[in-house]
Formats: C-alpha cells, structure tokens, sequence
C-alpha cells in the first residue's frame, strides 16, 4: 500500500511537471472537441520521467538527472530540461547543470530562457570568460523595452565573480553595440563604469559616467555611479553629480547628494541641496527631516523647528513602516531639544510623549532625563536611565553612554569618568568609549592620562582623526610640543581636510607657534566655513593680538549669540579682561 501510494504521488509530480508543456495532438480549426486533447506524454517518456522521479527520491540524483535530461530530449521540452539542472544543482554537480541548459540552448536556440540558464550557470562556476556570448545574446533576445533594465542588471550578476578586471572585459566586450544607443547607451557606459569601479579603476570608471552623462543628461546612472566615487581622491566627481542636479533630479538622488557632502563635512553645501530638495519638492517629507537637522546642527532652531513640523505633516499620514516610524521619532527628539533649549520643559515633554515607545527608547529616557536634571533632579533622572530594561548588550551600552552623556552635560565629570571606566574594562578595544575617555580625563586635568588613552586609541584605530586632532589640540592650547601639536592636526586634516573644527586647530597651533598672519587666514576660512562659538574665540584671540580690536569684540558677540555658554569664550574674555 505504501508503494502504491509512493507511485502514484510521483505520477502526480510527473504530470504537473509535463501538463501544459508538452504539445496537444491539433484538433481541426473551429471543430469542438468531443474528447480531452491527447497529451505528448506517451507510455514510453512516461515510463522514463516515473524512473528519473523514483531515483531522485531514492538518493540516485546522477541516474535521475541522466533519465529527466534524456526525457527532454526526446520531448523537446523546455520544464524537462528544467527539471534535468534542478537535479543536477540539488546534487551539487554544476557541470551537469551547463550540459543540460546548453543541451536546452542547443535544442531550443530562440528560447531566451534557455539562454539564461546557461549564462547564470555560468556565472556561478565563475567561468566568466565564458559568459560573454551567452550575456550578448540575453540583451539581443531581450525587447526593446527591457533593455534598459537587462543592462542595468548585469553588475550585480557579476557581484561574486573573483576576477573582476575580466569580468569588466567581458561586459565591456558584449555592450560595445549599445554604448552609442541613443536609447540605452547612457544604461550602457553607467553598467561599464561600474564593472571598472567594481575592478579598482575608479579614473576608467569616471569617465564611462562622464560619456553616459554625455549621451543623456538627465540620467540618474551616471550621476549615482559618481557620487559613489565622490571625496578627496576622486574630485573630477562631483561635477558630474552637480551637472545631474543642475537638471530635474529624482529627490532621492539630490538626498544621497546632500548625504555625501555631509559626510565630506561640507555642511553649507549641503544646507544648499536640502534648500533645493524642499523648494523643488514640497511634497517629499525626507527632505524637510534632512532640512530641519541641518539648520538644528547649524543653530537655526525656529527655521529647525519649521522643517521639522512640516515632516510631521507629511509623514504622519504616510503607510506605517521602519522608516516612517524613526523618521517621526527623530523629528520628535528634535523638536523636544529646540523647546528644551529655550527652556520650555512643558513643550519638550509634550514632544516627548509624542515618540512611539518601540523607536529610539533609550534615546527618548535619556531625553526624559535631561529635562529633570535641568529642572535640579539629576539623582532621579539618573534612576531613570539605570531602570531602563536591557534587552541586549547593545542596550546596556547606550544606557551607559546616555548616563555619561547626562552626568558630563550637568558638570559631574568625576562620577562620569568613574562610569566610563567601568564601561572599558568591559570593553577595552571600544574606540568612541576611549575617546570619550579621553575627554573627560581632559576635563578633570588629568593630561598624562588623556594623553596615554588618545594614543592608545589611534593605535587600535588609524584612521580615527577626532584622536590626533584632540591630542594636537591639547598640546597646542596647554603650549607644549607645538611641532608635534601641528603634526598631529595635520594628519587629522588628511582625513578630513574640509573640518572648519580641525581647521580651527590649526589655526591655533599656528598662533601658538608665532605664525599669526597664517593661522588668522585658516581661522577666518574656518570661521566663515562653520561659524561657532569656539572658533570664534579663536579668531578674536588672534584678530586682538594683531590689533585688531574692533573687528575681534564683533566676533566675540557673534560667538556670544551662538552659544553664550561656551567655556573656551568665556574664558578668552576673562583672560584677556574683555567685556563687551
């Protein structure tokens, strides 16, 4: 009984594979058919597929896959041919699997599936050499509307190859017929510089996104592919980007744009692009969120406030989902800090509540706890955070930093540096953990051991420029080691040469080594660069020592109106018996 019911079940998955692949005896036009249509499944292909199906149950997939392929044959029919290569992959063997799809080719020359298979089965034998007839006949198959999106598919069919120059060859080889389309060559040069990015030749690759722009202007292609490529080492970029974004751009793109420059630190610029992207679309609720922190960031808090609401509204009706629901909470905690700024505790609760508790919970209690320390209550809103439910390691670090965070905002730098301590003996290796270290140690005076941790740091970690500015700064300011102070903030600068704070280091070094005429010219490009209250300072200091009193009191009241609270202004006026 138990067989019968095996066979019967494999009859079954037999016919569902053949049904409706197979060819219909023909019936006579306009004649109604009396019986069902005779299927080509005969006894004898029947018996062949019952074998194939019971061997590959069996545990005999080479015996199935030689039956199911032999079957296909006979049959001349593309689901066979399928079944032979899933066969043959469930059994690991990809050389049966191209056999079979080049025998599906041979049989079936016209069929652009059949093409397919053996160009993926190829790929992912990495015989890559061998993929550049079947990949020209998949986009001489594919119809005109669609070309565009094969060609846009190739770079990721190529992702895993492990020669990637040979892969761009190859590419590069079976797209020369469409890289003077004007349809899809734009499509074609993008794909290009991608397969050359994607081999290490970035300057190739620039200039396939510079021809793609050339063919068409409003591409979004070449434009993505250069703004990949944007930084430093790559300044030929960018144009490109800018030509794209002189255009109509997709908001998504002028958003990666505006990303890009902040991370490159160019804040000002990309203020302009986020100006640009609300103004051109009203209606793209991401741009106002982009929008509002920017001019948070740049301590406009009343134009913050604004592109902040707007987000609100737009985003609020949209489908819910992950990035609705952090976009919102991060519009929240934004607009609880501006209220909280102007020490509107009410306003910034209500903000607060507003936040779904599922989204950014810790950030919001830490938020929570800076409205009660502020109103005198750091021991309760201390509980707060240590209340809070850990539910990964993830969390006991935020929780820390946030108690951190709390303790240093409100003065309490020892119990801060006692906590931190406790954090990396858990985690010694923890970069950003050594660097906050570092800086409470700085607050307390404790100078050696700033010193050791900010070594310590820039040997586990390189390229951590906040390390080497930090410590070049310090040395400049306590006016020691200045040619090692200037050395240290250069090597920041290397990483980051457009930091207006970096810049201001230097400037100050520069100062502190006599040289007042250069380090006046780098603190006013600072300053204009990103006006802040330190940098202000900076810049009076060495606009006073040159003279320059009138001009040097109106930047101490520019800074004053940043951020009257700023110790090292406060302190520069103090020393230097300034009121203003």
């Amino acid at each position: 009984m138990k067989r019968f019911h095996r066979l019967a079940a494999t009859s079954l998955a037999i016919l569902a594979i053949v049904t409706g692949s197979l060819p219909a005896q023909a019936q006579t036009p306009g004649t109604p058919s009396t019986e069902p249509a005779q299927s080509a499944l005969n006894g004898e292909l029947f018996y062949i597929l019952l074998l194939g199906e019971l061997n590959a149950a069996g545990g005999e997939p080479g015996y199935a896959y030689q039956l199911y392929l032999e079957g296909a044959r006979k049959a001349n029919d593309a689901s066979l041919y399928q079944r032979a290569i899933e066969i043959a992959l469930q059994s690991r063997s990809g050389d049966a699997a191209l056999q079979a799809a080049r025998a599906w080719n041979k049989a079936q020359p016209h069929s652009r599936e059949a093409n397919r298979y053996v160009l993926q089965i190829l790929l992912a034998l990495n015989r890559v050499a061998d993929t550049a007839e079947p990949l020209k006949t998949e986009l001489a198959m594919a119809p005109a509307m669609e070309r565009a999106a094969a060609i846009n598919a190739i770079p990721p069919s190529y992702a895993q190859s492990s020669d990637k120059k040979q892969a761009a060859n190859v590419v590069e080889t079976a797209l020369a017929d469409y890289l003077t389309s004007p349809s899809v060559g734009a499509y074609a040069w993008t794909t290009v510089g991608r397969m050359r990015l994607a081999a290490g030749d970035s300057t190739s690759a620039l200039d396939a996104a510079r021809r793609a722009q050339e063919i068409d202007r409003n591409a979004p292609g070449p434009a993505m592919l250069a703004l990949e490529m944007m930084g430093p080492q790559t300044p030929l970029a960018e144009p490109i980007v800018q030509h794209y974004m002189a255009g109509q751009p997709a908001p998504e793109l002028r958003m990666s744009y505006a990303r890009v420059l902040i991370d490159g630190q160019r804040f000002d610029d990309a203020s302009a692009q986020a100006k640009l992207l609300t103004e051109q679309n009203p209606d793209f609720a991401d741009g106002w969120l982009l929008q509002g922190s920017l001019q948070l960031q740049d301590k406009q808090p009343a134009a913050a406030e604004t592109s902040f609401k707007q987000f609100v509204a737009l985003a609020q009706p949209l489908p819910a989902g992950e990035a609705r629901s952090r976009g919102l909470a991060q519009a929240y905690l934004s607009l609880a800090q501006i209220a909280e700024n102007r020490k509107d505790y009410a306003g910034a609760d209500a903000w607060l509540q507003k936040v779904d508790d599922g989204q950014d919970r810790i950030a919001l209690q830490g938020r929570r706890a800076s409205l009660l320390a502020k109103q005198g209550k750091l021991a309760q809103a201390r509980a707060l955070l240590q209340a809070l439910p850990e539910q990964s390691a993830t969390d006991a670090r935020q929780k820390l930093v946030a108690e951190v965070q709390l303790l240093r905002d409100n003065k309490q730098y020892k119990a801060a540096y006692d906590l931190m301590a406790t954090a990396i003996k858990q985690a010694p290796d923890d970069t950003d953990l050594l660097y906050d270290q570092a800086m409470l140690a700085e607050r307390l005076n404790k100078m050696d051991e700033m010193e050791r941790l900010l070594r310590q740091l820039i040997q586990l970690k390189p390229t951590y420029h906040h390390a080497y500015n930090a410590l070049g700064y310090s040395l400049a300011d306590r006016n020691i080691r200045l040619p090692e102070a200037r050395d240290l903030i250069r090597k920041a600068l290397e990483f980051v040469p457009n930091d207006p704070f970096i810049s201001d280091s230097m400037g100050w070094v520069e100062f502190r080594m006599g040289n007042q005429a250069e380090a006046l010219r780098v603190l006013d490009s600072a300053y204009k660069a990103k006006p802040d209250a330190e940098i202000a300072a900076h810049l009076g200091e060495v606009l006073w020592a040159l003279g320059q009193r009138e001009r040097a009191a109106s930047i101490w009241k520019e800074g004053l109106q940043l951020n009257a609270d700023n110790e090292t202004l406060q302190e520069t006026l103090k020393r230097l018996h300034v009121k203003l």
